[in-house]
């Protein structure tokens, strides 16, 4: 089965992100799209980041009327922080009859040089790569890479954490069922200092 792999903390997930995954479906040869929910990105040491298995939770609010699309924890069990190639090893000896493929925005792209076994990454797996404002795409690094004309949105969770902050609607940013379980258990409520 060939199934895309969207990495991401998602803090918390966004209509932003189910947009995009439902294009990636649409468009390309993709089977199933899979949220990695990241533990501890090792490029973002957040104080505004909600425990793994509540954003876990929320993804999983998010796509559980969409069997196409799967919540993982797959990064829970693995050594922190995580980092994308241990991931890839891990999910291809796990599944051998998968063939995997990263989806990341142009913005992750423009950093990949800096992961940790970039030309590993880049030697085995494709990458489809879907634009972000402000972030150009120059393959400079001879990546398998497909470039998606995915829509443009320019919704962020850091927006989204800050909306909640300040009592303002959250509405059609994320998924009801998201909005309904932030709101109940109170999520980002408080503003952390850094």
């Amino acid at each position: 089965m060939k199934i895309g792999l969207y990495f991401g903390s998602f803090n918390p997930i966004h209509i932003g992100h189910l947009i995009i995954a439902n294009h990636v479906l649409n468009e390309t040869t993709l089977q199933k799209l899979w949220f990695v929910v990241s533990p501890q990105n090792p490029f973002k040491q957040s104080p505004t980041l909600l425990n793994e298995y509540d954003r876990l939770h929320l993804v999983q609010k998010a796509v559980e009327h969409d069997d196409r699309l799967r919540a993982s924890d797959i990064e829970f069990s693995l050594p922190k922080p995580s980092y994308t190639v241990h991931t890839l090893a891990y999910l291809t000896e796990k599944y051998p009859s998968h063939e995997f493929t990263i989806i990341m925005g142009s913005d992750s792209f423009q950093n990949l040089g800096k992961w940790k076994n970039a030309e590993t990454i880049l030697a085995n797996y494709p990458i489809l790569i879907y634009r972000r404002p402000g972030f150009d795409i120059t393959n400079t690094h001879g990546a398998k890479a497909t470039v998606l004309n995915a829509p443009l949105l320019e919704i962020s969770a850091t927006y989204i954490r800050e909306c909640i902050q300040n009592q303002k609607s959250i509405k059609y940013l994320v998924p009801t069922a998201v909005e309904e379980e932030i709101e109940k258990s109170g999520f980002y409520k408080k503003a952390h200092k850094k």
